[in-house]
């Protein structure tokens, strides 16, 4: 029987108890949207999207999606939110690093 902290530990919770690297943001990058290069080779101001980016499309944006609430139980539902969050490789990092928001008890 699975216990409170283990459906926490499922959910990602723990993983934004610390900062997230850039490197395993790096890594997520290239996993999830099949990118041609290295990790180590995106630098943390590389946009993701648009002129002088990284490339990605909107195909990439929902794989990038669907990665990061896999790794980190992290949903983005919010078209504004994945604005601010996927505007740069430095900008997602400290998106996926903010503390979780606290919702009221009911």
């Amino acid at each position: 029987m699975r216990s409170s902290l283990d459906n926490l530990e499922m959910s990602g919770f723990f993983n934004r108890m610390t900062e997230i690297t850039l490197d395993e943001v790096r890594k997520l990058l290239v996993e999830n949207c099949m990118l041609r290069v290295r990790p180590e080779e995106i630098e943390a101001e590389s946009l993701l999207f648009g002129p002088g980016s990284l490339g990605l499309d909107s195909i990439d944006a929902l794989q990038l999606t669907v990665g990061i609430e896999k790794s980190y139980g992290i949903a983005i539902t919010e078209p504004g939110v994945a604005r601010e969050a996927f505007h740069s490789v430095k900008s997602l990092q400290q998106w996926l690093s903010r503390p979780p928001e606290k919702t009221p008890a009911a």
